[in-house]
């Protein structure tokens, strides 16, 4: 069993998965670099009828710059998705938002020089009244706002090289499920 020494290689090992289902310690950017099969959480916080995301900071290992849901991220290996989801959203977003595991969604896309292959825990929760929006990590986002699935559709559709290709995978083929996740 693997053993982990510090918070930096915890954050670098993630959660793999092999061809009968079974789960293996992998190395982030080397799942990224040839398309290896493994976990990751997005997580959709509403506010009323809006869905609020994030602009990625520049300083990201792909996909910098571009919009995405409210955050995202890859379980540590050993860790669950539920108590990543909790974790990288008070990391990345500064809340403790209730959060309910509403759907799993396996895509693949490429992200630049990387891969995406995931099988992706997803989470929603609801925006307590009056939640400051600007709480926001620095160093993982550089902006956030809220629109509406229709305004995001719309946006997606129009202007998809400003989305990262997750969040337009999850516009075009899963914006029905999504909605349900806000009600």
């Amino acid at each position: 069993m693997m053993t982990l020494d510090d918070a930096q290689t915890r954050e670098e090992i993630i959660t793999g998965i092999a061809e009968d289902g079974s789960f293996y310690p992998i190395e982030k950017l080397a799942a990224h670099r040839v398309s290896t099969p493994h976990r990751a959480i997005s997580v959709f916080v509403f506010d009323g009828d809006r869905l609020v995301i994030q602009q990625r900071a520049d300083g990201k290992y792909h996909a910098p710059g571009l919009w995405a849901n409210t955050c995202c991220s890859h379980p540590r290996w050993g860790e669950s998705p539920q108590a990543c989801a909790d974790r990288r959203l008070m990391e990345e977003m500064g809340w403790q938002v209730s959060l309910r595991q509403v759907d799993i969604i396996d895509y693949e896309a490429p992200v630049g020089a990387l891969f995406e292959n995931e099988k992706v825990y997803c989470f929603a929760g609801t925006l307590e009244s009056g939640e400051a929006l600007g709480r926001y990590n620095r160093e993982e986002v550089q902006a956030v706002d809220r629109f509406t699935l229709p305004e995001l559709l719309e946006d997606v559709a129009e202007k998809p090289g400003k989305y990262s290709p997750w969040f337009g995978i999850y516009m075009k083929q899963h914006a029905a499920r999504i909605a349900a996740w806000g009600i």
